[in-house]
């Protein structure tokens, strides 16, 4: 990749607790290809507040927020639009001379695919987890017309408040329930993490589900997705999640919407590692 970056290069850049180079790659890959003086570059920290502080400091347009940081992150901006503050959960940042507004494109992105595979509504399904991510995919399932569905997570306070909100259910663990669609929005299943091997649902429950989602995107065939695509499910991979949602990204970065080519060639690029 050719960049020629120069006093006037606009920076752009995402924070994550393990960063990878999916979003760099096809940030960058689509300024070189529209002629647009920005470059990307992922990063972690131990110091939220600084990272933040250091983005309206240094005059950074833009910042892709990544798990562990979508609900920490809300206190330390200036405004939230209405896709954020709907679920009190953020995934992107713009910087607007100073002023931080905080986006939530994983919602558009999950809305988006449960139409593209034409999930029927009537569907039942259980979503495991309970933080940032899984508000956003929650509420596009809600939003989307999906009332019949189960939050699943260990953490019972933030379990039952997201569950409560949405007007789902709770539950500790899956049990004995054969729900017809598998969500996954932990880390269970994410390379270079503890549980990087195991399945985020149990062999019996893939058997018995219609279509497994797993929002994972590293690696995009994740345990859950090869013995869901072994089984014969239709799945939603997380790689799917995180083009869409960096596609949105970009253009509120720049202003400029990519054409249906240019987004396939970016994603085609970005998973080229």
């Amino acid at each position: 990749m050719q960049m020629n970056p120069n006093k006037d290069t606009q920076l752009c850049m995402s924070l994550s607790g393990r960063p990878g180079n999916f979003g760099l790659r096809f940030h960058n890959h689509l300024y070189e290809q529209l002629g647009l003086n920005f470059y990307y570059k992922a990063f972690s920290s131990q110091d939220l507040p600084g990272a933040v502080r250091g983005i309206r400091a240094l005059g950074i347009r833009g910042c892709g927020v990544s798990m562990p940081f979508k609900e920490d992150c809300i206190a330390l901006v200036d405004e939230l639009d209405a896709s954020a503050r709907a679920i009190a959960s953020i995934n992107t940042i713009v910087n607007t001379d100073g002023h931080l507004k905080a986006y939530n494109t994983d919602y558009i992105a999950v809305a988006q695919l449960l139409a593209e595979h034409d999930v029927p509504r009537e569907s039942t399904f259980a979503l495991r987890g309970s933080g940032g991510m899984a508000k956003a995919v929650a509420s596009a399932l809600r939003d989307s017309g999906y009332a019949q569905g189960v939050i699943v997570a260990r953490n019972e306070v933030t379990g039952r408040a997201l569950a409560s909100a949405l007007g789902y259910e709770w539950q500790a663990e899956l049990g004995s329930l054969r729900p017809q669609m598998l969500i996954n929005v932990t880390p269970i299943g994410m390379s270079g993490g503890p549980q990087a091997q195991q399945l985020a649902f149990e062999a019996e429950a893939i058997a018995a589900a219609d279509r497994v989602f797993d929002v994972v995107a590293v690696p995009s065939e994740t345990p859950l997705i090869l013995r869901a695509r072994a089984e014969g499910k239709q799945v939603i991979t997380g790689l799917e999640v995180i083009a869409i949602q960096a596609l949105e990204q970009f253009v509120l970065y720049t202003g400029v919407r990519p054409s249906e080519e240019q987004f396939r060639q970016a994603v085609a690029f970005a998973r080229a590692l």
